[in-house]
């Protein structure tokens, strides 16, 4: 009877934490905005004045999000991805500030490959806030060869970027204002 009861013990004592995992969503995507909007439900907002943070710290002097919640300004953050939408994404680290890319095949030009990276550098929307590392590899004789980047195509998609991020502080604070 003692054996079965301490086999019983350790069966239990070893299942018992994979029970505990059965409610997380490991595959959730972090970067979607359904699970920003749940996360933000659950728990409020980290970069408003009336979020976790704002409860906890006062609030913050300034209405615009600093991405508290995501470790780097959530307006670059969205802009990069938007402006980066039409390549496959291979990850993105909200806290870090990295979105990395898979290789894209422009469709009229199929010996050719892209890929890119993009770094939020801080938590204010500067100018200076973001870069963007762009790599090409054109088809030669069946295999991928890597060829230069037009320092104007970098700039081109900083730029853009930049863009995207304004028009989604102005969205943000005609909706807030």
């Amino acid at each position: 009877m003692n054996c079965k009861l301490i086999r019983l013990t350790m069966f239990l004592v070893a299942v018992a934490p994979l029970a505990a995992c059965s409610g997380l969503d490991v595959k959730a995507n972090p970067t979607s905005p359904s699970y920003i909007a749940d996360r933000e439900t659950q728990y409020g907002s980290l970069s408003s004045d009336k979020g976790l943070l704002g409860d906890v710290f006062g609030g913050s002097k300034s209405r615009e999000p600093t991405g508290a919640a995501l470790g780097v300004n959530a307006y670059l953050w969205r802009g990069a991805l938007d402006t980066l939408s039409f390549m496959p994404l291979a990850s993105a680290d909200p806290f870090g500030g990295v979105i990395i890319t898979d290789w894209y095949t422009p469709p009229n030009s199929p010996d050719e490959r892209l890929k890119a990276t993009a770094y939020i550098l801080g938590r204010e929307l500067r100018s200076d806030g973001v870069r963007v590392s762009i790599f090409r590899q054109v088809l030669q004789d069946g295999h991928w060869v890597d060829a230069p980047v037009s320092p104007a195509t970098v700039s081109d998609i900083e730029n853009k970027v930049l863009a995207r991020a304004r028009q989604l502080r102005e969205q943000s604070q005609a909706s807030s204002g």
